[in-house]
């Protein structure tokens, strides 16, 4: 097999997918790029209303060869392949060390009233939370933890900015995520549909061991994570059923974002599978 031709780096197709790191146009086309070789495969397998979610996919040579099987599904799925260079490729990624497979995709966000329709059990809400690879990273654990959504509201980083998406490693693409909410309708539509909010918060008067200890955490959930240098505000505290701390038992100051939503939704998923939990199996 002969080498393939590459895309022109002027190309009309380039210029589009290279805008597509600007919050603008990205808003503007409702497009996203998604990098590397895991993001690309979620996107192939994944469908907005039906229709494949990728449906442009920009490679290297050595990339295409080197995942076969990625090019072949794209290729399975309709989708348009364009052989580039490496600088064409960096070009579109504007990262340091690209990683070959950039995805042109359709955003994917979920109408909020479709995620309360389906009476989620376990959802994290992002609230002014502002850096993006935080965004991603919080995603990536909530469909760790097995939760039913996502939502960031419209205090909150862009999803589809291109940290978030890497950040989440492919997760975007696994569980229903909205955006744009106000903070007050995300938690007086969960609490309608029958979800406790929990706030998590350093200086919360409720302790995390303590709400495991005693059993409360095994209904539907709903933890509100905030701003990373400041937290959560007074006002968005008081709209919580409880404001709850990760205890530190060593020296460390404090958690850092991510990994305080990691504990609290795993904390959260095991009550959840316990005895008496929404998610408990009955034996037999």
């Amino acid at each position: 097999m002969g080498t393939p031709e590459l895309i022109s780096p002027r190309s009309p197709r380039v210029t589009a997918a290279r805008r597509l790191a600007r919050r603008a146009f990205r808003g503007k086309e409702r497009r996203f790029i998604a990098e590397g070789p895991q993001a690309v495969r979620e996107a192939i397998a994944h469908r907005t209303g039906g229709v494949p979610t990728l449906i442009e996919l920009f490679a290297t040579v050595e990339a295409a060869e080197r995942h076969t099987e990625i090019i072949e599904a794209a290729r399975a799925a309709g989708v348009r392949i364009h052989h580039a260079d490496d600088r064409t490729v960096a070009d579109i990624s504007q990262t340091v060390t690209p990683q070959g497979l950039l995805g042109v995709c359709e955003f994917l966000d979920s109408p909020f009233e479709d995620i309360l329709a389906a009476r989620p059990q376990l959802v994290a809400v992002l609230a002014n939370v502002r850096d993006p690879g935080n965004a991603g990273t919080v995603l990536r654990c909530a469909d760790a933890a097995g939760a039913d959504a996502v939502v960031l509201t419209d205090a909150s980083v862009d999803l589809y900015n291109p940290k978030s998406v890497r950040a989440s490693v492919g997760s975007l693409f696994h569980l229903p995520v909205a955006v744009g909410i106000p903070v007050e309708r995300v938690v007086s539509g969960l609490q309608s549909a029958g979800v406790r909010i929990l706030a998590a918060d350093g200086a919360g008067d409720r302790d995390l061991d303590a709400e495991l200890d005693t059993g409360s955490m095994g209904g539907p959930t709903a933890w509100v994570f905030g701003n990373e240098a400041w937290g959560l505000p007074e006002e968005t505290r008081a709209l919580a059923d409880a404001v709850v701390r990760v205890p530190i038992h060593g020296r460390a100051e404090s958690l850092n974002l991510a990994t305080a939503a990691a504990v609290c939704l795993y904390a959260s998923a095991r009550a959840q599978r316990g005895p008496g939990g929404c998610r408990a199996v009955s034996p037999g």
